[in-house]
């Protein structure tokens, strides 16, 4: 059945004539401009604190890319954007462009602001920001000045929110990106085709940018004002909330820890961490949403990890600490049990912030907590059509009940399992197809590894720095081995792995695999 078409936003006499500009552009267009006029941001901020320089690199390249998109927009006219039925691979082919090409004209302020650094590194950088990963190509934050900093937390913040909204604009159609597994809206006999035949890519991009916009923003502004009560510096405040919304990591002083707000920031952060592990407490446009937060797989899993890991964390701690003598000592005790939570939860919605207490649990115990279990946590991820990346809760989720299903067949192979809320909200098929993308994402790692270890680097760090590079968690860098990799010093080629790596996390090998498969194209 043919679906109805999404109303444009309407002004006073029908749809507004900006709407009906933007719906006619492509959306690698849209991406471009909206990004250009975003650089007016920290050009505002360079010029209040007298950086000239800083402040005439981003007003410049501002002006440049947003008049060569304005001029683009009107040369094509009202030419549509796309062949009719073939608009969602086009716009999941204009994700793909937007993570590899517009770093480029991203990192071109940054390298002019930063005349030691080469641009390759500044398009890293770029590319490590707006794929949410947050893995910083320079050691000491020192080195960046404020409107740097806010533009690094600024391009993460952007690009979370694309991800939030092509989740259900792109995705969805496309049955990728988790919704394989499960979304809304979809009946299973309806065909590939038909799910093409609805309203136009950008027209949905533009209904998800107005109804999740504001969400993003309150959030963002309100995480930002909590933080300010809290204790924190403005700049610090606000781009600690971006990179929470964001789940990015991007810190000017090297994480909540080195802030002021202290245990309280933390807190405050990691409330807003929740909204990383599902969707559901902000959208309706996946099945789970149907059955309430309370009751989301997503949710309830992600909260079991973080109560479950911290306590196993804890009583390991704890059971180390009377051997030397400090079982006793109730205040660092509830310190490291803190600490635990509130990493564990960082690090499963891959943000990657150790909490103020993390070294406290191993000062308290005089054991080391082992990068693995970060890695691990990392590797999990958040929840689909979130920000967080990793192979996703909902995927862990269907293959768990898949195990145990098998289990019990073990023991009645003529049982009939109860279909319940669990077996009308994942897929038929849905266990194998999490299981396909569980077996290439660890393809993937293996790969990245060989390359990684191609160029010289060691098997601890190029684990790291896989595991890193594709569940988008990059201060795994900083926390998951036993030293930092020195990410500055690695060779061009391995920086370039690593972006390919990142994009491939970003947008999911299965996405990237559609877009070369003819049969989608022809259909």
């Amino acid at each position: 059945m043919r679906k109805a078409p999404l109303p444009l936003p309407q002004g006073p006499h029908g749809p507004h004539p900006l709407a009906r500009l933007l719906e006619r552009q492509p959306l690698f267009l849209l991406l471009f401009g909206a990004l250009c006029l975003s650089m007016l941001v920290p050009a505002a901020l360079a010029l209040g604190m007298e950086e000239h320089a800083t402040a005439r690199a981003f007003f410049y390249s501002a002006l440049l890319g947003t008049a060569l998109a304005v001029m683009i927009g009107l040369a094509r006219g009202g030419r549509d954007a796309a062949v009719t039925g073939r608009e969602d691979l086009f716009a999941l082919l204009a994700l793909f462009a937007a993570f590899l090409l517009l770093p480029l004209p991203l990192a071109v302020p940054f390298a002019e602001s930063l005349p030691d650094t080469r641009f390759l590194n500044a398009y890293v950088e770029m590319v490590s920001s707006f794929t949410t990963t947050g893995m910083s190509f320079y050691d000491d934050p020192r080195r960046l000045s404020a409107p740097l900093h806010l533009w690094r937390a600024q391009v993460a913040w952007m690009g979370g929110f694309m991800i939030w909204v092509s989740a259900a604009a792109v995705m969805a159609p496309l049955s990728l990106g988790g919704f394989e597994i499960t979304a809304a809206g979809r009946d299973e006999g309806e065909t590939r085709i038909s799910r093409f035949q609805r309203a136009g890519v950008i027209r949905r991009v533009l209904k998800g940018a107005t109804r999740l916009g504001p969400i993003y923003l309150g959030l963002t502004a309100a995480l930002w004002l909590a933080l300010l009560v809290a204790g924190d510096r403005p700049l610090v405040a606000l781009i600690h909330a971006m990179s929470t919304l964001s789940t990015s990591g991007i810190s000017p002083v090297g994480g909540p820890t080195h802030a002021g707000s202290g245990v309280a920031g933390e807190v405050i952060i990691a409330a807003f961490l929740l909204f990383a592990l599902s969707r559901v407490a902000f959208s309706s446009d996946t099945v789970t949403a149907r059955i309430g937060l309370h009751r989301d797989p997503e949710f309830r899993m992600g909260l079991a990890l973080v109560a479950v890991v911290p306590l196993l964390l804890f009583l390991r701690h704890w059971a180390a600490a009377f051997e030397v003598a400090s079982g006793e000592n109730l205040g660092l005790g509830f310190g490291a049990l803190w600490g635990a939570v509130f990493t564990v939860l960082s690090f499963i919605t891959t943000t990657g912030w150790e909490s103020l207490h993390w070294e406290t649990a191993q000062s308290w115990s005089g054991l080391e907590t082992p990068g693995m279990v970060l890695m691990g946590l990392s590797l999990v991820g958040g929840g689909v059509a979130t920000t967080a990346g990793g192979v996703k809760l909902l995927r862990v989720y269907t293959l768990y009940l898949q195990g145990r299903r098998e289990l019990d067949r073990l023991v009645h192979p003529s049982s009939v399992s109860g279909s319940g809320i669990a077996g009308r909200r994942i897929r038929r098929h849905g266990a194998f197809q999490a299981w396909v993308f569980f077996m290439l994402f660890a393809l993937c790692l293996a790969a990245c590894m060989l390359i990684l270890a191609a160029f010289g680097i060691s098997f601890e760090d190029a684990t790291v720095l896989s595991v890193a590079a594709l569940a988008n968690a990059g201060n795994l860098a900083v926390h998951g081995g036993s030293d930092p990799v020195a990410l500055l010093e690695l060779g061009d080629g391995a920086k370039l792995t690593l972006c390919a790596f990142m994009i491939l996390g970003r947008l999911e090998l299965l996405a990237i695999l559609a877009l070369f498969n003819p049969a989608l194209w022809r259909e």
